[in-house]
């Protein structure tokens, strides 16, 4: 639990995540720490190349961590884990991937996809129970149950990405990390998608990372939004707080590229480019909370100035 009596249901503390090539050194998220409450959707934002689906798959073990911790429900799940404890966390926190194409298995039908974790996991008494299930998950994601005989390649991308939620919905699992589950997808299906998410957390009490670039997407869905650039979180807000005092020149940067809808304002409109600010010796920039949950990277200067913007 926090301060305000919310159940912390994942906590990152201090996370860095470096690839090595060779000789070669890549640290794609640097220190990066925040927490997410049970039952809501906190989403990570960013530019491509920012970290995001790096710390969504270091979340579900698939990138090792280098630094730091993730914690699932107060218990550590980065590093080395007993097979009950690593099955486990596969169970209960699972992922929806960004191409529904390359993340189905092409030679499997519908029904074996679905039903792989429950065979994995031996989630069914007997083949009726299982069948029940697979059923019960395809029709909840608004397919229907001839479609469980046939191929990926025999659907559309809004159909597949409905197939890898009934993937992951059919574990029961208590988090689902979606890693921008709508960008392959055309805009008329998006919101489909969407709305399914919705309904899922409001019937199953489930909690979402959501990974996106799109920020006019990511306020229709988020409770909360983490900024990152470069691996680093720039700031950290409750979405209509950020949306009303985006504070750092990073978070100004994505708002300017939000789209218009009207083609006259939105060839008018000015893109606002971040340029990364060279911290000197001494300034020790840190993620700060200024009040009302509202946290921003900086120098002890520059949040004194973000401090006066936020409560003039």
């Amino acid at each position: 639990m926090d301060k305000s009596d919310r159940e912390v249901l994942l906590s990152i503390q201090n996370l860095d995540v470096v690839f090595r090539n060779g000789k070669n050194r890549l640290k794609a998220v640097d220190n990066v720490s925040f927490d997410i409450y049970r039952g809501e959707t906190l989403s990570l934002v960013g530019e491509s190349g920012s970290g995001k689906t790096t710390i969504g798959r270091a979340i579900v073990r698939i990138n090792p961590c280098s630094n730091g911790a993730i914690y699932f429900k107060g218990e550590k799940i980065s590093g080395k884990l007993s097979h009950k404890k690593d099955q486990e966390v596969i169970r209960k926190i699972q992922m929806v991937f960004q191409d529904p194409a390359a993340s189905l298995n092409e030679r499997a039908t519908i029904e074996y996809i679905i039903s792989e974790g429950l065979y994995n996991f031996h989630l069914f008494a007997d083949e009726k129970e299982r069948l029940e299930k697979v059923e019960r998950a395809i029709n909840d994601v608004g397919l229907l149950p001839e479609h469980l005989t046939r191929y990926p390649h025999e659907f559309s991308g809004g159909q597949r990405q409905r197939v890898g939620l009934a993937r992951s919905i059919v574990m029961e699992p208590e988090m689902i990390v979606a890693d921008e589950p709508i960008s392959a997808l055309d805009v008329s299906i998006r919101a489909q998608v969407l709305n399914l998410l919705k309904k899922f957390q409001r019937e199953r009490g489930l909690t979402y990372l959501f990974i996106a670039h799109d920020l006019s997407i990511v306020r229709f869905i988020s409770d909360r939004i983490v900024v990152i650039y470069k691996g680093r979180i720039m700031e950290i807000a409750e979405t209509e707080e950020l949306f009303q005092y985006p504070l750092h020149p990073y978070t100004h940067s994505l708002m300017s590229a939000i789209p218009i809808p009207d083609p006259i304002l939105e060839k008018k409109k000015k893109l606002f480019v971040y340029t990364p600010h060279e911290y000197g010796e001494g300034e020790n920039p840190a993620l700060t909370d200024i009040g009302n949950g509202h946290m921003v990277y900086g120098s002890a200067e520059e949040i004194e100035k973000y401090k006066a913007i936020r409560f003039r």
